[in-house]
């Protein structure tokens, strides 16, 4: 609450460059002050029953004069405790003398005659005066804060100067235990920091830059042991320099935030606000297809929302011919597709036949409902499609990197460079997937928080196949096996990170419809793979299978902690206990028999009939899963498709 906003009703203002308030402290010690000089302004005369001077005004005169004396006296502390800034803090409070005396004589005067327009006049200007004046005092009082962060930041500023100067093991573990201590003091002075401030955007900045912080700590240590020790390897040069950078630009930002300097693209990284450009495409959309017949322009209505309309089309197309996206799906995109451009053009005849009537028609009425279901009906198909790629890339995240690592740790450099590429491939196909997702998502928070944890998969990426590198030219380095731990750590919880947030902004619903639906192929596969005797496509598929149950039981368990415990959260967590404690280990049990029965020469007879029973009940238990989660939908929250494609599946098997 501002002065400003408090006073609006005596004109009282001033200059919001000189006096910006940018923390709630400052805004909280100031409104009890304002509050009291507006009842004080605000004051009426006496009734006209009784003659006389207001009693009311004398008590707020006094309340007003309270507050200023506290003032003065807070302020006169900090300046003795601060002497850095004692010369300017002394001015303040000397102001806020000034001022507060002229108050104090103005007020008591307008109290004596509360009916003078003269003497509230000026009791007026010295009120503006006087919540000016504290108000420097106050800012300037923050600024302490402020000059304690700076002063703990520019400790941090020359320990990574030691740090990246460093010649030797000894002379770096010197420098790095002075950066860990005074880094740990600047992230609990920007913390403080943060909750201070009145800015959103300032305050995820400093939240982002502390997390840097945190996370690239040990990184900057083993990254440095091993440049420090292998000087001759570029790998470790570039492994150490990415992660000095990452955390400079942290104490960069944190520097900014504190100084009230614009953040804009903060941490080197472009801007993530805004919701997903073809969800909000298509909510657009939605809202320009109502039109007011006596508002349709044929000429200038038809080409627009066709336009529209076309971009959205070709939005939706990218997304079928993704590699990720079913075959099935894709000619549902498409179909759907077509149905949005035919509503369209059946809706543009309607507004033809209605134009310049005042009202709207009962066709036309139809035909924008229809319009409406259409959008609906697309919109399903392309977050089924965006969690069709979610359900198969985010599985067995692990496996590249593990595959990497292994490679490295034998010296083996030419696998590594392989095994990197295969890497690569994995990691952009998750950025492109979180992307995917983000474009149809309208949880603006939530897209911003995937669209900076795939920008930190993206950098990450190369500086972990340097880390292999690393290893594999010095497999015998203890340095090196540390640096590689360390990078092996902080990718996994990247992709944690990614994957969490990814599950937060597409539905549970969809995602359980998919899962079933990939589960149901898989078990599919592995069945044929049996009758075919071909022991390495039946434990892949195993494995797939695998992966996405405890995805399913994992996202589940997770969605369930938003919900207050009851019936509902005891009969969805006990479908997923049986899934995972006994339907699984059962299944598993049977894929180890099958693929070592298959793998002997002469391959061994396997029951067939065991197997599909054992693949039949993971079926089952992903689906009596979903049933528990939907037991809690109104009828017009459950997806008609769903149910549709549930009925397929159980005929199918």
């Amino acid at each position: 609450m501002t002065a400003d906003m408090n006073m609006s009703s005596v004109n009282l203002k001033w200059d919001p460059k000189n006096l910006e308030i940018r923390t709630r402290t400052v805004e909280k010690t100031l409104e009890p002050l304002v509050i009291q000089v507006t009842t004080l302004v605000n004051t009426k005369g006496p009734s006209k029953k009784k003659k006389g001077r207001s009693k009311r005004a004398h008590i707020l005169v006094a309340a007003v004069e309270k507050a200023t004396e506290n003032f003065i006296t807070k302020g006169e502390e900090i300046a003795r405790e601060n002497p850095d800034i004692q010369p300017e803090m002394l001015l303040a409070v000397d102001e806020v003398k000034k001022t507060g005396d002229v108050m104090s004589k103005a007020s008591r005067e307008f109290a004596e005659d509360p009916c003078s327009s003269v003497k509230r006049g000026t009791m007026v200007r010295a009120a503006r005066n006087l919540l000016c004046a504290v108000t420097r005092l106050l800012i300037l009082a923050d600024m302490v804060d402020v000059h304690r962060l700076l002063k703990s930041l520019r400790s941090v500023e020359d320990d990574l100067d030691k740090v990246k100067n460093a010649s030797s093991q000894s002379e770096l573990m010197k420098s790095f235990q002075d950066f860990g201590k005074n880094t740990a003091e600047l992230i609990q002075q920007a913390a403080k920091r943060q909750a201070e401030l009145k800015d959103p955007r300032l305050r995820d900045d400093l939240a982002a830059a502390r997390a840097v912080l945190k996370k690239n700590s040990m990184m900057l240590l083993t990254a440095s042991k091993v440049y420090v020790r292998h000087p001759e390897l570029s790998a470790a040069k570039e492994n150490r320099d990415y992660i000095f950078r990452q955390v400079c630009e942290a104490v960069n930002t944190i520097s900014d935030v504190a100084q009230g300097k614009s953040t804009s693209g903060a941490l080197g990284q472009p801007p993530y606000d805004g919701p997903g450009e073809l969800a909000a495409a298509l909510d657009e959309f939605d809202e320009r297809i109502l039109i007011d017949p006596l508002m349709y322009n044929e000429v200038r209505s038809r080409p627009a929302l066709e336009e529209r309309l076309e971009s959205i089309i070709s939005g939706a197309a990218l997304m079928a011919d993704s590699s990720c996206t079913r075959d099935e799906r894709r000619e549902r995109i498409v179909a759907e597709c077509n149905a949005v451009r035919q509503a369209l053009q059946d809706l543009l005849s309607e507004y033809m036949a209605n134009a310049g009537r005042k009202d709207m028609s009962d066709p036309l009425d139809k035909a924008v409902d229809h319009m409406t279901r259409k959008t609906k009906d697309l919109r399903r198909q392309l977050r089924k499609a965006v969690v069709d790629h979610v359900s198969d890339s985010f599985l067995e995240t692990n496996v590249p990197l593990l595959v990497l690592i292994e490679a490295a740790k034998n010296g083996n450099e030419r696998e590594v460079e392989q095994y990197s590429q295969v890497f690569t491939e994995h990691a952009n196909k998750l950025v492109e997937v979180a992307n995917l997702a983000c474009s149809m998502s309208n949880n603006e928070d939530g897209v911003k928080m995937v669209r900076f944890a795939a920008a930190q998969i993206s950098n990450l990426c190369p500086q972990v196949i340097n880390a292999a590198r690393i290893l594999a030219a010095r497999p015998r380095s203890k340095v090196a096996q540390e640096n590689m731990d360390a990078f092996k750590e902080a990718w996994e919880n990247q992709v944690r990170i990614l994957t969490e947030a990814v599950d937060d902004i597409t539905t549970i619903d969809d995602f359980l419809a998919v899962s079933e639906n990939h589960i149901l192929e898989d078990v599919n596969k592995c069945v044929l793979a049996l009758q075919e005797g071909d022991a390495d496509t039946l434990d892949r598929t195993a494995g797939a299978i695998r992966g996405r149950s405890a995805r399913v039981c994992n996202v589940v368990a997770a969605e369930m902690d938003n919900y207050e415990p009851g019936i509902y959260t005891e009969g969805v967590l006990k479908a997923v206990a049986i899934l995972k404690d006994q339907v699984m280990p059962n299944f598993a049990s049977r894929v180890e028999i099958a693929v070592e029965a298959l793998s002997t020469n002469p391959q061994k007879e396997v029951d067939e009939n065991e197997f599909i029973d054992a693949s039949r009940l993971v079926y089952d238990g992903v689906r009596d899963i979903r049933r528990a989660v939907l037991m809690n939908r109104t009828a017009e929250e459950l997806d008609s498709e769903t149910e549709i494609e549930f009925e397929a599946n159980t005929s199918e098997t």
